[in-house]
């Protein structure tokens, strides 16, 4: 199952570069990196990227990960994945532009 984490694209070049991601800083301040399925990534985009050009969508196969990601209640009751460790490199399965359309919301790539 992939799971996914919006962040702007020089973060996400920055743990490119550095070979880990630690967190953008909403991450860093709840302790633990703030991934969302597929069904939630939308929601996810439109509450805390509305309007934010230069994004990039990160999936992750979420086996990969192992015991340091939790399943846990979040927005709406439901279960969303945290994962409580650094993201490395590696780990990601791929990495896909997410611009904004003309109606200003963020246009999705097949999440496959």
């Amino acid at each position: 199952m992939l799971i996914y984490k919006i962040l702007a694209a020089a973060q996400w070049q920055e743990a490119e570069r550095a070979g880990v991601f630690n967190g953008a800083g909403i991450d860093v301040n709840d302790g633990f990196i703030h991934f969302s399925t597929a069904e939630q990534a939308a929601d996810t985009a439109a509450k805390h990227f509305a309007g934010q050009a230069g994004l990039v969508l990160v999936a992750v196969e979420a086996e990969r990960l192992g015991p340091a990601l939790k399943w846990e209640v979040s927005r709406g009751g439901q279960l969303f994945p945290h994962l409580y460790a650094s993201l490395a490199a590696r780990d990601v399965a791929w990495v896909k532009p997410l611009p904004l359309d003309a109606s200003g919301k963020h246009s999705f790539p097949a999440m496959v």
